[in-house]
């Protein structure tokens, strides 16, 4: 019996999400007194003998090319066969992107319970109930799984990543893997930038920076702090910045230690996809914007004057350390 973890991947290189997955299932492991273990697929160019410094004794890897791009359903049957293998009782995943897409459709192939998005380890005393986040985000729910095999899937940044010390033994997992029924016909990546979903600070534009000619005092910005940039739905849908970066119900979720938010009204669907933000701050001339409601500071002010007074100020701060 174990708790065992999957730990995403893109190019080789482990996702910083799944480093959380990985702290929050050893947890998980020590509160019932079991192992914990990770699942890997694909090839991956990490140490990953280096993950049991977050808790992990044991990591199965199918090291297959044909598994260096995400397929949902090939993924969910491999996972699955592996949780057989193993006799793992607890499965969690990154309720990322990758997440979404593969952890019900494990849970359907065991019969098992799952919670997606959850928000805190479970509470064991009297059964497994986990809590998870609800109406996107502003109301908490308690699940009791009772299934014999139970899915997690945690919300990104949501559970505090802590290295120790620690050392994880790699095994190769005989599985048979079967051909794809998803052809890959073209690849297109972002190059140069912080990917919004793993960034820890996001600086956001919205309408009312006026026009995309005007973007630059965002990117200066956001290259004084080490973020990615966003932008709300409107922006994306005029072309004023790439559609990869429109953030909200309807595009990119996320969940960065902080949060900027300039010249964005903050729309219900907006705020739904930035509201687990630890820290959000908003920049608006109009003091009546809704995102204030929401935010942990604000400043009432035209952003063609707050953000390059602010970016001088990170500027001169910087080089004062």
């Amino acid at each position: 019996m174990s708790v065992l973890i999957f730990i995403d991947q893109s190019d080789g290189h482990v996702k910083k999400s799944s480093l959380e997955a990985i702290t929050y299932g050893a947890d998980i492991a020590k509160q019932l007194g079991i192992a914990a273990e990770g699942i890997v697929l694909g090839t991956v160019s990490d140490d990953l003998t280096a993950l049991g410094k977050y808790g992990i004794s044991k990591i199965h890897q199918v090291n297959n090319n044909a598994l260096d791009h995400v397929d949902a359903q090939l993924y969910a049957k491999i996972i699955a066969e592996a949780v057989t293998l193993s006799g793992a009782k607890i499965l969690v995943f990154s309720h990322n992107q990758t997440g979404k897409a593969v952890a019900a459709r494990v849970a359907a192939r065991l019969k098992a319970g799952i919670v997606s998005g959850a928000c805190a380890l479970p509470d064991t005393s009297n059964g497994f109930v986990v809590k998870k986040t609800v109406f996107s985000g502003k109301a908490f729910a308690n699940i009791s799984i009772l299934s014999d095999i139970k899915v997690i899937s945690l919300n990104p940044n949501s559970y505090q990543t802590i290295a120790g010390e620690g050392i994880a033994t790699i095994a190769d997992l005989n599985i048979t893997v079967a051909p794809s029924r998803i052809k890959v016909t073209a690849i297109n990546k972002v190059s140069g930038e912080i990917p919004l979903t793993e960034a820890d600070i996001v600086v956001s534009g919205g309408r009312g920076l006026k026009g995309p000619e005007n973007w630059g005092i965002l990117l200066d910005l956001a290259k004084e702090l080490g973020a990615a940039t966003a932008c709300s739905r409107p922006v994306g849908d005029a072309h004023w910045r790439p559609h990869h970066e429109h953030v909200g119900q309807t595009g990119v979720q996320v969940a960065p230690n902080l949060y900027i938010a300039i010249g964005i009204s903050g729309a219900i669907q907006h705020l739904a996809g930035v509201n687990r933000s630890k820290v959000i701050v908003v920049i608006n001339k109009d003091a009546e914007a809704p995102f204030f409601k929401a935010a942990d500071y604000g400043i009432v002010g035209d952003a063609f004057e707050v953000v390059p007074q602010l970016t001088a100020a990170i500027k001169k701060m910087k080089a004062s350390v």
